[in-house]
């Protein structure tokens, strides 16, 4: 049952399920998995290792993600190869032919969600909304669409929607925006100076009315918000998240186990929980840390289990 599910999403090491990982997750049962590269061998494979998760929870229809960006992003390498269709691609034709670029978006991503529903996916982590910058980290400058937040805004809702028409869930990324970050998450805090007033007209921007269920948080301090928490971890973010930007639907945090967090990954977790987060995510496959994410991750409460049903219905 879909209530009795708990408020975290975590992956797993490999090709297939270990022991270890099915009585992980029937005991713990987490909200959803998120697939890496790691758990992607083939086709065959793959819809085996879906197949053995959604029995494990009686659900055809069980949250499986993965971050199917495309570029540098593509978790399917071993199946297609789409490193060709960068951020920066995307941006060069938007400028190119205006006219006719949501219809490339449409064949694109019809492909990919054709692959993604053969697969047993059904929730891809895109599209970025970060803003670029020449000084940007490349861990997102290569990610992101454009120096121009509505720019980002336009492509961001032509993917969303048709990812959405495909039956395939979102999350938009990074918010409230990452592309001020001359660091990469990944192994430290970045930090962010700049002003309230330049924040709103700028990064904040493109994440504002994208009609998306699901939102990744961003592991960066923004110092005239808040000079101490990450986003993710930050009342006074979430606050501005929710009133300023009005995103009122689930905020799943970046992963857990990035070194931007200098917590314990069970303190990380409670206050990732403290903060206004509605989902934990944790990737590196680790079954001790994973433990500390579910024992510290409550079930589902009624706003997120009504965010649940919305997000069968798109899927379904």
């Amino acid at each position: 049952m879909i209530s009795q599910r708990r408020s975290f999403i975590v992956g797993i090491k490999g090709y297939k399920l270990t022991q270890n990982e099915i009585s992980f997750l029937k005991k713990y049962k987490p909200w959803g998995i998120i697939l890496f590269s790691r758990n992607i061998k083939n086709i065959n494979q793959t819809r085996l290792l879906t197949k053995e998760i959604q029995s494990i929870f009686h659900d055809e229809h069980y949250p499986i993600s993965i971050d199917q960006e495309g570029g540098v992003i593509s978790r399917l390498g071993n199946i297609l190869n789409t490193k060709l269709f960068t951020s920066s691609y995307y941006e060069q034709l938007f400028k190119k032919d205006n006219k006719n670029f949501e219809t490339y978006v449409k064949i694109y991503v019809d492909q990919i969600s054709y692959l993604l529903k053969m697969l047993g996916i059904n929730l891809n982590n895109t599209p970025v909304l970060d803003l670029k910058r020449k000084f940007s980290n490349k861990i997102i400058k290569s990610r992101a669409f454009s120096e121009n937040p509505r720019v980002v805004s336009k492509i961001g809702d032509i993917f969303i929607k048709n990812y959405q028409r495909n039956g395939i869930s979102c999350v938009i990324k990074h918010i409230p925006g990452h592309g001020l970050t001359r660091s990469d998450s990944h192994f430290k805090t970045p930090n962010v100076s700049h002003s309230l007033k330049y924040l709103e007209k700028n990064d904040f921007l493109p994440f504002k009315r994208k009609k998306v269920i699901f939102a990744m948080t961003a592991h960066v301090i923004f110092k005239s918000i808040d000079p101490y928490n990450v986003a993710t971890h930050s009342k006074k973010v979430i606050k501005l998240i929710r009133n300023k930007m009005k995103f009122n639907n689930v905020l799943i945090t970046d992963d857990i186990s990035m070194k931007a967090l200098k917590y314990s990954i069970k303190d990380s977790t409670i206050k990732s929980f403290n903060a206004g987060c509605n989902i934990v995510l944790h990737c590196n496959g680790k079954l001790s840390e994973m433990i500390e994410v579910a024992k510290n991750s409550p079930k589902l409460n009624n706003f997120l289990m009504k965010k649940t049903k919305e997000f069968y219905k798109l899927v379904i």
